[in-house]
């Protein structure tokens, strides 16, 4: 269940309700990078062990948002450009999951941010990208007037070497919009993948109005991915 999953809101925006009106004029400014990204890393993790007792207060009365604002600067601090969730956790309690979206000129950052992370336990774990659903087929979607099961979702796959081509299907797809299609095409295989796993193994994604021949379910595709040979200095499973 995420609780939360943004980055601080910009002055002016429904989120900052107390906040005198921008100058339309006046261009916001550019949130700075950090040049040292160990330095970074550390700096964040310093913070967040400083933070974690209200974090925990706020997760346990479930008011996540009475924490938001803090996590929304360390994570800024880092990099302007990340994004953050506080999730449940597979195995432990709950989850921090910082994500680039499989930004290569962010890498660096979630790499350095991982390898100063501390070790996973029984309340909480780490991720560097967003992980994959433990089980896709039990998920369903709110969409609108629509309830959309991922068990209802197929697939067609083509294996290129270490790559998947895919075409991606489900029955409602014909009374979505294209924008929702487009949506409802990709959550899927990242809910089935994890983040890193479907940018590195998926090359061309196409939408299936109507059911093409052959297709497989969610798992059956996340079993097909993780056959693959390994690629030099990665990990099919490391997100999983």
């Amino acid at each position: 269940m995420r609780l939360f999953r943004r980055r601080r809101t910009e002055p002016g925006t429904a989120a900052d309700v107390d906040a005198a009106p921008p100058d339309p004029r006046t261009p916001w400014p550019e949130q700075p990078v950090p040049a040292d990204v160990a330095d970074a890393a550390t700096t964040f993790w310093e913070g967040w062990y400083e933070l974690l007792p209200e974090v925990s207060a706020a997760l346990g009365d479930r008011e996540p948002n009475r924490v938001e604002h803090d996590l929304c600067t360390l994570v800024e601090a880092l990099h302007p450009r990340l994004h953050f969730s506080l999730e449940r956790g597979r195995q432990a309690i709950y989850a921090l999951v910082l994500s680039g979206q499989e930004d290569p000129e962010l890498r660096p950052y979630t790499d350095a941010w991982k390898a100063a992370a501390p070790p996973d336990d029984a309340i909480w774990e780490y991720h560097d990208s967003v992980p994959p659903v433990p089980d896709p087929t039990e998920v369903t979607v709110n969409l609108g007037e629509h309830q959309i099961s991922l068990a209802e979702i197929r697939v067609v796959a083509q294996v290129n070497d270490d790559v998947v081509d895919v075409a991606v299907h489900h029955p409602v797809f014909a009374d979505l919009d294209e924008a929702a299609r487009t949506a409802m095409t990709f959550l899927p295989l990242d809910a089935t993948l994890g983040e890193r796993v479907a940018a590195e193994r998926l090359r061309r994604v196409e939408t299936a109005e109507t059911e093409p021949e052959g297709t497989i379910g969610l798992l059956e595709f996340r079993e097909l991915v993780r056959t693959l040979p390994e690629r030099p200095d990665e990990s099919v499973g490391a997100s999983d």
